[in-house]
């Protein structure tokens, strides 16, 4: 039987920044080992319509999807089936097409070949130096430069962008967890949205996680958010395609509070929920532990697109996993040490805390992501009031 709380005060935090137009909408919901012991929404469905949101609204999870997809990389790996230390392009081999970009020469980018080959772990751990244009200006720029898009509107050749950096040689966030999902569906001859469904979400009763939305679930789903001219919240529409040219295991779910919850359960409990085992445990164990092996993660990434996102501002005592952010040391008053987490472009933020035994998530779709003083104050601020009500 999970816990109760007095949620009043989580409620409050949440209509309290929806009042103060920090964020359009919020959902955010919290559990244990044993169920749901939190859920509570503010605001509507879409700026002007009656509907508001709840624990059963559709999300674009965005990075969210990044530990779904490398769950079933896990599992492969657990089957015998996928080697981690072994090069990408064994798998997939047009990644032997990728260089490195050193620089630009006028317009024209300057690239070369990597001093060594990116190993399938190092897409796990974002250590094989692709990036993204919203957190590196360079690939802003060659994206700008050549006309290669960027990952979000679906079309393959983004795929193709060069790394920034050697492979191993530093944390570099970025598309690894797209690749991913390309040797995942390599290794099972199928594709990701059929290994997700078979392996994760089929399992554990996640029946409103999917890359395509049904006609039903796309009207259940919000548009994203962003502020018009006059600072007002306003829709600027669906933002992902419904039907890429390849199922995003790095961005590209949908997803609801109540689902994703089930997940991050099933990560609580040691990778089981409810009879279903998806994971075991020594390998949960090992995706709370640090796997950068002495490669720093920046306390810092600067934004190179300020209309996506604001700068991340971690600070020291910080890791990465596998799929997982970890931290090192207790948040006063918050999660405490070697919690996992990450979250999703459009303001959707998880955490898994097996030391005090909950996990939780907090949900919006809009943009700028981690708006400093808006959305990921709101984050903190939900954070601080369910461990204080626990």
């Amino acid at each position: 039987m999970s816990r109760t709380i007095d949620g009043a005060g989580i409620d409050g935090v949440l209509q309290g920044a929806v009042d103060a137009g920090d964020v359009p909408h919020v959902v955010a919901i919290a559990a244990d080992a044993d169920g749901v012991f939190y859920e509570g929404g503010a605001g509507p469905r879409a700026v002007g319509e009656p509907d508001q949101v709840s624990g059963s609204t559709h999300f674009r999870i965005m990075s969210m999807t990044k530990m779904v997809a490398t769950t079933t990389a896990l599992q492969q790996v657990e089957r015998g089936e996928l080697d981690l230390d072994a090069p990408v392009e064994e798998y997939v081999p047009s990644f032997a097409e990728i260089q490195v970009l050193e620089g630009f020469d006028g317009d024209t980018p300057k690239l070369r070949a990597p001093a060594r080959k990116a190993t399938v772990r190092h897409l796990v751990t974002h250590t094989s130096g692709l990036s993204y244009w919203f957190w590196n200006a360079d690939i802003g720029r060659y994206e700008q430069v050549t006309g290669v898009p960027n990952v979000v509107p679906g079309d393959r050749r983004a795929l193709f962008a060069p790394m920034i950096a050697d492979p191993g040689s530093r944390y570099e966030y970025g598309i690894n967890t797209d690749w991913l999902g390309l040797v995942v569906e390599a290794v099972a001859g199928t594709t990701l949205d059929v290994v997700i469904k078979e392996n994760v979400t089929g399992p554990l009763g996640m029946d409103d996680t999917m890359f395509a939305l049904d006609d039903a679930r796309q009207g259940n789903k919000t548009p994203v958010h962003v502020r018009g001219e006059d600072g007002a919240w306003m829709s600027a529409g669906n933002f992902l395609p419904d039907y890429p040219e390849w199922w995003p295991g790095g961005h590209g779910l949908h997803s609801t509070p109540r689902d994703y919850i089930r997940f991050e359960r099933a990560l609580l409990r040691g990778g089981e929920l409810d009879g279903a085992r998806i994971l075991r445990q020594e390998t949960v164990d090992a995706a709370f532990s640090d796997q950068l092996g002495g490669i720093p993660l920046p306390e810092e990434i600067a934004s190179a697109d300020p209309a996506t996102t604001d700068t991340l501002h971690l600070g020291p005592g910080f890791t990465w996993g596998y799929g997982l952010l970890l931290n090192t040391d207790d948040v006063p008053g918050r999660r405490r040490a070697w919690s996992g987490a990450w979250a999703g472009l459009l303001n959707t933020h998880f955490w898994v805390d097996r030391t005090t035994g909950i996990c939780a998530s907090i949900y919006t779709n809009s943009l700028p992501f981690i708006s400093e003083h808006e959305a990921w104050k709101l984050y903190g601020d939900f954070e601080s009031a369910l461990y204080a009500a626990l």
